[in-house]
C-alpha cells in the first residue's frame, strides 16, 4: 500500500501495523531479557570457580555503586537485585552502565550545546539589573547560567493559559502569523482535533516557503502513529522525526524519553507547558474526567533558548551542521520590561538535574507560601525533605494533585508519601472533577514555574524536560488566581483518607515505593 492510499484511508486504517509493531517489540525485548537470565542460571551452575568471580563481581559493583555520586534512593533500588540475585543483578547493573546509545546521546548532546552557547549568552546589563532587584534570585540566575547555560531574559511578555482549551485558539492564530520557520517538539501526538487543525496549517506553510520542524517522542509508535508516519509527514514538505524511536534493542536509553513541549515561531513566539497534541488536553475527549493543563505564552527576548533547546535536540541524529545564525531571534526594544525570565532545558545527563534545583530553590528560599500542581507525586528523599522543611518554617505549602488518575499504580504510590507531608502541615487536595496534568510552581507572588517538569523520578532524572521561570512578572497573578480558582474544585486530603484506601491498593502502593527511582 503506498503512502497516498494509506493517508486517503487515515491513520486509524493502520492501527493494525501500529499494534503488530509493537507486539514484536516487547517480544523481542523479552527475548533478550530471558536469554540474560538463562546465561546467569548456566554460569551460576557451571563451575564453583565461575560462581566465585560473579560473586566477587558483584562485590565490586556495590563498592563502585557506595562511592558513586548518583542519588542514594537509585542506590538502595540497585541493592535489591544484587542481594537476591548476585550474578544476574551486577551483570544487569553493569550492562546498564556501559551501555553505548547512552553514551551516544550523551556526547552528541555535549558538543551541540557548546555550539548554541556563543547564540544564547547572558547580557550582563540584565543579569545585574536582576542581581540588583534581588541579590538571591541574581545568585540563583548565576547557577542557571553556569551549570545549565540558561541565561535570565528581560523585556518579553507572558501570557498565561488556566486550560489547554484556552491556549488551543492562540496556538492557532500564532501559526498562521509564520513567515520564517515553526519548531515544534512533543512528547506525545495523536490524531484529532488538537492536532489536525495545527497540521493543516503547517501543510499550508509548507507551501508557502516556511520552514516547518516537528519532532514528537519516539514512544507514540507503540500506540498512537504507524512508524512511517514521519515519512507521510515530509511528503507535504514538513521536516519530521521521531526522538529515539522504539527499535527492538533491549537498550537503557530507551528510559531517557523527549518530555518537552516546545513550539516555537519565527523566533518570536514560543509556547511550553503541560500541553501535548492530542485532544484530551484540550478537553475535546474525555479520558479521566475534566482535564486541568496549563501553558504559557511567551514573546520577546526569552524565545531565542527555547529556539535553540529545539535546535540540540533535532540535531543529535544529524550530520549536517546546522545553520544556527539564521534562528537568531529579531531585535525588538519595543516590548516594555516587565520582570524577568529564565527559559530552561532538563537532561537526564549530568549532575545538576536543573529541573530539580529549580522546585528546590523555590522551596528553600519562599517567605510565605508555594503553591504546586503536579499529576504524580513520588519524591526523593531530598525534594520529600524540601517540601517537609519549608511545611515546618511556616511556609504555607499546599499540593493539587488529580482525584482521577491516569495511571492507578502510580497514584497508590502517591498517597505513600501523602501522610507524611500532611504530619509535617503541608496541605493536599484532589482536583474533583477529573486529572491534573499541569506543572506549576508559584510563590510569594514573586516567582513562577510553568513547564513540562513533574514531581516524580522521570522528569527529575531520566526525561528531557523544559520549562520557564518568571520573576516580578505581571503574569504571576494569573497564575496564582488560576490556582485559588483550582482550589474551589478539589476537595482536602486528610491523614485518615489513606487508611481509606483498600488494602490490595495500599500494599501496591508500599511496594512500587521500593521500585520509586524506576517509575
Amino acid at each position: 500500500m503506498t503512502a497516498g492510499e494509506l493517508k486517503e484511508k487515515g491513520i486509524k486504517g493502520v492501527k493494525t501495523i501500529i499494534y503488530g509493531r509493537t507486539l514484536f517489540v516487547v517480544l523481542a525485548f523479552l527475548i533478550q531479557f530471558g536469554l540474560m537470565i538463562a546465561t546467569y542460571i548456566y554460569l551460576r551452575d557451571y563451575s564453583l570457580a565461575v560462581y566465585a568471580i560473579f560473586v566477587i563481581l558483584g562485590i565490586l559493583v556495590v563498592l563502585h555503586l557506595f562511592n558513586g555520586r548518583e542519588n542514594p534512593d537509585f542506590k538502595l533500588v540497585w541493592m535489591l537485585p544484587i542481594l537476591m540475585f548476585p550474578i544476574f543483578g551486577a551483570l544487569l547493573y553493569l550492562y546498564i552502565l556501559i551501555q553505548p546509545g547512552t553514551k551516544i546521546i550523551k556526547k552528541r548532546l555535549e558538543r551541540l550545546s557548546g555550539e548554541t552557547q556563543s547564540y544564547v549568552k547572558q547580557e550582563e546589563s540584565v543579569r545585574a539589573d536582576l542581581e540588583a532587584e534581588s541579590g538571591q534570585m541574581g545568585r540563583f540566575s548565576d547557577y542557571m547560567y553556569r551549570f545549565g547555560h540558561c541565561p535570565v531574559y528581560d523585556r518579553t511578555e507572558a501570557k498565561f493559559y488556566p486550560l489547554g482549551d484556552d491556549q488551543f485558539q492562540d496556538i492557532l492564530a500564532e501559526l498562521k502569523k509564520a513567515e520564517k520557520f515553526i519548531f515544534l517538539e512533543f512528547f506525545i501526538v495523536e490524531e484529532g482535533v488538537f492536532w489536525n487543525s495545527i497540521l493543516e496549517i503547517l501543510k499550508q506553510k509548507a507551501k508557502e516557503g516556511v520552514e516547518v520542524r516537528f519532532m514528537y517522542d519516539g514512544m507514540c509508535v507503540l500506540a498512537l502513529l504507524p512508524y512511517f508516519y514521519p515519512r507521510l509527514l515530509r511528503e507535504d514538505g514538513i521536516k519530521c522525526k521521531m526522538f529515539s524511536p522504539i527499535k527492538p534493542l533491549f537498550s537503557s536509553h530507551y528510559n531517557n524519553r523527549d518530555h518537552r513541549k516546545i513550539l516555537v515561531i519565527d523566533g518570536k513566539v514560543a509556547f511550553t507547558g503541560g500541553t501535548n497534541l492530542a485532544d484530551e488536553y484540550i478537553n475535546q475527549r474525555e479520558r479521566f474526567g475534566h482535564w486541568k493543563d496549563t501553558a504559557v505564552m511567551l514573546k520577546g527576548k526569552a524565545v531565542e533558548k527555547f529556539t535553540y533547546l529545539f535546535l540540540e535536540m533535532w540535531n543529535i541524529s544529524e550530520q549536517k551542521p546546522e545553520e544556527y545564525e539564521k534562528y537568531r531571534s529579531p531585535h525588538t526594544d519595543t516590548i516594555r520590561q516587565d520582570g524577568y525570565f529564565i527559559p530552561y532545558g532538563v537532561s537526564p545527563f549530568g549532575e545538576e538535574r536543573i529541573g530539580k534545583r529549580v522546585y528546590l530553590d523555590i522551596l528553600n528560599t519562599a517567605r510565605d507560601y508555594v503553591h504546586i500542581m503536579t499529576p504524580y507525586l513520588i519524591l526523593d528523599y531530598e525534594m520529600m525533605m524540601a517540601l517537609v522543611y519549608a511545611a515546618k518554617r511556616g511556609i504555607d505549602v499546599k499540593i493539587i494533585m488529580p482525584h482521577i488518575p491516569d495511571k492507578k499504580a502510580a497514584f497508590a504510590l502517591a498517597k505513600t508519601y501523602y501522610n507524611e507531608l500532611l504530619e509535617a502541615g503541608v496541605a493536599i487536595y484532589e482536583y474533583t472533577p477529573g486529572f491534573v496534568h499541569a506543572k506549576i510552581f508559584v510563590s510569594d507572588d514573586e516567582k513562577a514555574v510553568v513547564g513540562t517538569v513533574n514531581l516524580d523520578y522521570r522528569s527529575l532524572y531520566h526525561h528531557f524536560e523544559c520549562g520557564v521561570i518568571l520573576y516580578r512578572n505581571s503574569e504571576i497573578s494569573a497564575v496564582e488566581a488560576d490556582y485559588q480558582k483550582t482550589l474551589d474544585k478539589c476537595q482536602t486530603v486528610t491523614e485518615k483518607d489513606y487508611f481509606r484506601q483498600s488494602i490490595p491498593d495500599r500494599i501496591i502502593g508500599k511496594v512500587l515505593r521500593i521500585f520509586a527511582p524506576l517509575m
